[in-house]
């Protein structure tokens, strides 16, 4: 269902705006409702599994949101500033590369990196055509207004939607070429399995000679990865303790995170960090809304999320057997971070 937006009684400024926004919400209500059961149902299986585990998604009510950005903030936390940093110097790059070309961001939240690409294209001369997708209308909605104020000839089609369903209905785009951008290095949320999922369905949302723009956090010495998801000011522990917050309230439960403790560490044989919420004593959850009870063993541990760190060589390959040839790399000074611009190559006989 797409959304019309009027212009009656609006500045002309306003007015504009309203010309140039388009949000389609690709969840119907049912959808919705269905998402929601599902998501019940993955907390269920996850805690009743040994060992126990938890959906990332979860971290991310109110509080979790505004707990992240102040991560990304942290002097520790270098994966935000190192792939802004990188965008900064390479943009215009991209730019030439891809032409005119359509952006569909992933996961797009407040499209701060968004505006390092469109400053590119603009200062080229080049039309802008922005789809931002995320599950959260609401951020969708405010971050595509604020920039269509500071990009006047920006036309912006926001997709309220998950990745899958956003990918899987996009319209042929109305510029010479698209590029689909996933940065900010959450690709590290998903194991392999779903990774190569998640390139297929990115390979099958473009047309052949279009392109993909990944950003990845690249394999580094243990003690940086360490030390960023282990802040000195405590904010990553508040993060992950947040989640037991937010299932209280969504599922009516009595989790008390005073019993919990964050643990964060690198596994350097499967190159990824992995958080978990440990219990600090033998204890009983409930969560009624899911008729679930659960019990903790002291020092039992819930896996909240993992992040994996990537080698540049493997990633290449991995992309080319998804016939997404990698064109150029970029990366920082550390050789901490990645960008990774991709074109989707004919099929091979």
């Amino acid at each position: 269902m797409t959304i019309s937006k009027t212009a009656s009684g609006k500045t002309a400024s306003q007015s504009t705006v309203e010309k140039r926004l388009q949000i389609e919400h690709l969840l119907s209500a049912t959808a919705q409702l269905q998402n929601q059961e599902i998501d019940g149902a993955d907390v269920v299986k996850g805690l009743s599994e040994t060992p126990k585990s938890l959906a990332p998604r979860y971290f991310y009510d109110d509080k979790g949101s505004q707990l992240f950005e102040q991560i990304c903030e942290l002097p520790e936390y270098y994966l935000t500033r190192t792939e802004t940093a990188i965008l900064q110097k390479c943009a215009g790059e991209i730019a030439q590369l891809t032409g005119e070309s359509e952006l569909v961001e992933l996961g797009s939240g407040s499209s701060t990196k968004t505006r390092i690409l469109l400053d590119a294209y603009q200062e080229i001369g080049y039309p802008l055509r922005y789809l931002p997708i995320d599950v959260s209308a609401g951020i969708l909605e405010s971050s595509a207004r604020e920039l269509l104020v500071d990009y006047p000839s920006l036309q912006v089609h926001a997709l309220a939607s998950t990745y899958e369903l956003a990918l899987a209905r996009l319209a042929p785009t109305q510029l010479p070429s698209r590029t689909i951008c996933f940065l900010g290095s959450t690709l590290g949320n998903l194991n392999s399995q779903e990774c190569d999922r998640f390139f297929s369905q990115i390979a099958d949302a473009l047309q052949v000679g279009e392109y993909f723009l990944l950003g990845i956090d690249r394999q580094k010495p243990k003690h940086l990865l360490d030390a960023a998801y282990n802040d000195s000011q405590g904010v990553t522990a508040a993060f992950n303790l947040n989640i037991l917050h937010h299932l209280n309230r969504r599922f009516d439960g009595n989790f008390d995170p005073s019993q919990f403790e964050h643990w964060a560490f690198y596994n350097e044989s499967e190159h990824q960090i992995e958080m978990h919420l440990r219990s600090l004593r033998s204890q009983t959850v409930k969560l009624n809304a899911l008729n679930l009870t659960i019990e903790f063993e002291s020092g039992e541990t819930i896996l909240t999320e993992i992040s994996r760190k990537f080698n540049l060589d493997a990633m290449q390959q991995e992309l080319q057997t998804r016939g997404l040839k990698t064109l150029q790399i970029w990366s920082d000074p550390n050789q901490w971070f990645g960008l990774l611009l991709c074109q989707l190559q004919p099929p091979t006989s």
